[in-house]
């Protein structure tokens, strides 16, 4: 796209080598470009690790060397209302949320979109690999032409609204070309690794966190025969499929095979593991989902038939997507899938296009009983 209006468009600076690029893109294509940073957490904990500082230093020498505006809002009182809060109202169910979601939706496409077209911006951007198409006064959120950084996924709880005031200048890209671009323009960030995990948490080690905010509730771990094989320190601490960290590897049951999570029974604080990488445990045939939403339409007829992801850079899965009342649906995959967890989101795809999705609430497994199903948390 290039423009010859002026269009303003302020993007948000994360000081990484994406939204450089986008930045640069954006103003190279004639826009009136304005930088932005968002410090979204406070981090004046003594271990400091989350490196804002730096991190805004990094955007702020960017924009100077491309020659646009530079400037700070501090968002971290919206993001402890609308997103701190509920991931720690999730862990506190035994649930293992995504964040970064319900960021994209609070935070850069709301309190970040509301501060640019405040200050007379005409649409924001930021270093997404994503794309938006309009077709017909609606307008579509795509995948990002690079299968690898494609996150569209993250993207799936944007509104019409949002997308008709949002830019992915680097939707067309592989990560390549833009590390390409950022080398070729002289930013000292061009080899900067990609921020991974969960900013406010950063290097510190995710136990020792999140006990600052909520307190630990030790209970048994059990196999699905009820015997018990080691104590946890707290239902909050585990996700389903994760084999690190279990504490129970000295045991030599079944071959000496891993151990891994595969459910947890709330009522009773119990978490069940199995042991082997592929136990049918760690399979689900199908899920509900709540809270769902739809980008452009909701679907005119159900059950229907698309792909779906239950996490990030998962390959696309046939399904079939049944209704139960407006906000919640049945999902049934073709194939059984591994370690499906209860809190992330579930994400619909028409090949590249980005339908919505919804959060995960219950799975099944087709392997338990209908009341030792129930007993463990599954459908």
């Amino acid at each position: 796209m290039r423009q010859t209006d002026k269009t303003r468009i302020m993007i948000g600076m994360s000081g990484g080598v994406d939204s450089s690029v986008s930045a640069l893109l954006l103003h190279r294509q004639g826009y009136e470009v304005h930088g932005l940073f968002m410090k979204n957490w406070e981090d004046n904990d003594p271990d400091g690790h989350c490196p804002a500082i730096h991190d805004s230093l990094d955007a702020m020498h960017v924009c100077d060397r491309i020659g646009i505006n530079f400037d700070a809002v501090n968002f971290a009182e919206t993001y402890w209302q609308r997103v701190f809060r509920y991931f720690l109202d999730e862990y506190r169910k035994g649930r293992t949320p995504n964040p970064d979601v319900l960021c994209n939706k609070e935070i850069k496409f709301r309190a970040f979109l509301d501060y640019a077209l405040d200050q007379g911006a005409d649409k924001i951007a930021t270093g997404h690999y994503a794309r938006v198409e309009e077709r017909k006064g609606r307008y579509y959120l795509l995948k990002g032409c690079d299968p690898n950084k494609d996150q569209s996924y993250f993207l799936y709880l944007l509104d019409q609204r949002q997308l008709s005031k949002s830019v992915f200048p680097l939707g067309q890209l592989h990560k390549t070309q833009v590390r390409n671009i950022a080398l070729q323009a002289g930013f000292a960030n061009h080899a900067k690794k990609d921020s991974t995990g969960i900013c406010f948490i950063g290097e510190r080690k995710f136990n020792e966190f999140i006990n600052r905010y909520l307190p630990e509730r030790p209970g048994e771990i059990r196999t699905p025969d009820n015997l018990p094989v080691g104590t946890h320190n707290g239902l909050m601490f585990y996700t389903i499929g994760q084999r690190k960290g279990i504490g129970i590897g000295g045991r030599q049951d079944n071959d000496g095979e891993p151990w891994y999570v595969a459910a947890k029974q709330i009522e009773d604080n119990v978490l069940i593991v199995v042991q082997g990488e592929h136990h049918p445990l760690l399979y689900s045939h199908s899920l509900l989902a709540k809270s769902l939403h739809w980008i452009s339409t909701a679907p005119d007829k159900l059950p229907f038939r698309c792909q779906a992801k239950t996490r990030y850079r998962q390959a696309d899965q046939p399904c079939t997507v049944t209704a139960i009342d407006k906000d919640t649906c049945s999902v049934t995959f073709d194939q059984p899938q591994r370690a499906v967890t209860p809190g992330q989101s579930i994400v619909f795809y028409d090949q590249d296009i980005c339908l919505g999705g919804g959060i995960i609430d219950q799975i099944d497994s087709a392997s338990l009983p209908a009341t030792e199903a129930q007993r463990y948390g599954y459908m």
